[in-house]
Parts: structure tokens; sequence; C-alpha cells
């Protein structure tokens, strides 16, 4: 049950409206925004608490979720959700900018990730990704650095300042990734870990929840609604490609899918071209697309020399690649109402 209320609502006529939920059995949700302020409800309720409710002071309406998602629902939320990496003066995804997350799939080492990440900085990338551990299809396929990944990546956010990224794949890796990441990933394969997702609500920590590769939408959405409900409330949704019968491509990027997100939940959503692409000659249209489509970002993967890469090489791109992908970038989102983060050059040409 969602309950819309005046702007100008008093704390005492809020008290009392949740009070009456919770003396229920409901768990209530509270929403500032600048023109509502929404109280949104978890529960058993009886019919007829709808009635008791809109006769209070200050309520405007009341109204059902129909959706089996209730938290991550739009209806849910005041004002849409702004997810910050890095803390209050960290990186944004959800704003009118869109937000780049880039690095190499996988961290290899010291160098070859700060030469990464200066690049990518360089050119907009706002938040670093590289994987400490990777889960890969074959047993014996490099399985990432684990530990010492993730104590390079906190090495290059000292000296670049940039949040970092990484996934976690076990609910007994969460507190080692948490000790060193700004936001966990939970990859394809995990997407319906439930325990894993329940572990991860309980830490407070921005989470990116990837698609899984044969997820419904819906069932993207109750893995969202399975972490809020744990408490977790900074989640970006990342679309990333679905399994069908085509084989052109490693996946097929549901464009569809980011509009359709956009409207039912007020969770931020991003797009990753290059583990739907599978080949860095398709990565630049793909996230063309997607931002067309309106996802507030992208995530992509870069290596400086991807023929050497551990993983996933012929889909990275390299740096001059890539910023030639942000120049392109900059006229769409333009054209879609949103804009480009600001790099060293396009300030130097401001000045």
């Amino acid at each position: 049950m969602v309950i819309v209320c005046q702007a100008t609502i008093g704390e005492n006529e809020l008290d009392l409206i949740r009070e009456r939920v919770e003396a229920h059995g409901g768990r209530t949700y509270l929403s500032r925004g600048a023109e509502k302020v929404i109280i949104g409800c978890i529960g058993d309720l009886h019919e007829g608490l709808e009635a008791e409710i809109n006769s209070l002071p200050g309520v405007e309406s009341v109204t059902k979720v129909q959706t089996p998602y209730k938290l991550v629902a739009s209806q849910f939320r005041a004002e849409r959700t702004i997810v910050r990496a890095g803390g209050r003066d960290g990186t944004s995804i959800g704003g009118d900018e869109i937000a780049l997350i880039a690095g190499p799939c996988s961290v290899e080492g010291l160098e070859m990730l700060r030469e990464t990440a200066t690049a990518v900085q360089a050119v907009g990338a706002g938040i670093l990704r590289g994987g400490a551990f990777k889960p890969r299809t074959s047993p014996y396929s490099f399985q990432g650095l684990g530990e010492r990944g993730l104590e390079y990546l906190a090495e290059v956010r000292r000296e670049t300042g940039m949040p970092v990224v990484t996934e976690v794949m076990d609910a007994r890796q969460i507190d080692l990734v948490a000790e060193y990441a700004d936001m966990l990933q939970v990859g394809a394969r995990n997407m319906q870990n439930f325990t894993l997702l329940a572990e991860l609500g309980r830490i407070r920590r921005p989470v990116l929840l990837k698609r899984g590769a044969s997820a419904t939408i819906e069932e993207l959405l109750m893995a969202a609604e399975y972490l809020m409900a744990q408490g977790a409330r900074d989640i970006i949704l990342c679309e990333r490609g679905i399994r069908t019968f085509e084989r052109a491509t490693r996946n097929t990027l549901d464009l569809s899918a980011i509009p359709v997100l956009k409207e039912e939940t007020h969770l931020p959503v991003i797009a990753d071209p290059s583990h739907a692409g599978g080949r860095a000659d398709l990565v630049a249209p793909l996230a063309y697309g997607a931002v067309a489509a309106g996802a507030d970002g992208l995530m992509i993967e870069v290596h400086p020399e991807p023929e050497q890469a551990l993983s996933d090489g012929d889909q990275s791109l390299r740096p001059a690649e890539f910023e030639l992908l942000v120049e392109g970038l900059r006229p769409i989102a333009e054209a879609a109402g949103r804009r480009m983060p600001f790099t060293k050059a396009t300030e130097r040409d401001a000045a």
C-alpha cells in the first residue's frame, strides 16, 4: 500500500499514520520529495485500513501496489533514487549526468590497473571496475587475484580518488570485499543467490545488481526487492544482455528493458555493452543505443593491451577507443536530455 501525503504534512500527522499502519502489523517506509511525501507500507494489511488511513489529516490518496515487488516499485518513493559511490562527494548514478564505470575485466596487476584507471578517468569515467574474484565457466581459467587484487584496487583508489566496484561471489566474501570496495557487484550468475543477497542487504553498501542471463525483468526486480527487504537502499540495476538463440553476439542486449525498468522502479538503471556484445567493435553502438533508451550509466571494460588480457580481452576497449566512445556519446546524451561528465579536455576547452 502507498500513502501519498501533502508536502506540508506535519510530523505529528505522519507519526499518526505510521502508528495506525504499524498497529496492524505493517512496516512503513517514509520518502520525502519536493512536491509530496510518500509512506510505503508492507505487510498483510486488512481491507478496512485503506479507508481508515484515507480519512486521516494530510493524506491525499491511498493505493495498493499490485506488483509482487513493493520497495523497488516507482510508487514507493517520492523521487527517483540517486546512488552515490564513494560517499557524499563520490560519483552519482541516477541523476542528469551519465555515469561511466570503466576498467579491466580482471585485476591482473597494479601497474596495469593504475594505467587503465588514469586513462579512463581522464576522459570522464567516475568509477573504476575490476574483478578480484572471477566466476569463470572453466575451472582452469584465471580466477582472479583475490585479496591481492582488492589491495590493488584500494591502492589505485587512493592515488586517483576513483571509487571502485568489484564482484562478490559468496556470502563469506562480503566483509572482505566491503573492506576494500565502495560498491559491491552481484554478477549475472548470482542474481538469484538469495543467501548472498540477504547478507549484502545487512551491510548497507551500494550494490550493483546484474540481470541474470535467463532472467525476466520481474525476476531482476524481485532480486532487488530481496536486497531492499534486508536493508539495502542504494541499488543499481544493470542490463547486461540475456541468453537467446542468437549466436552472433555473446548475449542479446535487451534495450527495451531499460525504459521498462525506468518506469517500474525508482532505482537507477545502467547497461553493460561489453558483456552483451562480446566484441570490442560492438561496444560503442550498443552503448549509444543504451543511452538513447534512457540508461543512467554504462559499465565498460577497458584494458591497455586487450590481446594480453587474462579474461574477456575480445570485448575490452583500448583507452583510445574508450575516449572515442565517450566523445561519440555526447550528442546522444544531449538529445536524450542528459549530459556527459566533464573531462580534463572539456574543462580546458571551457576555460
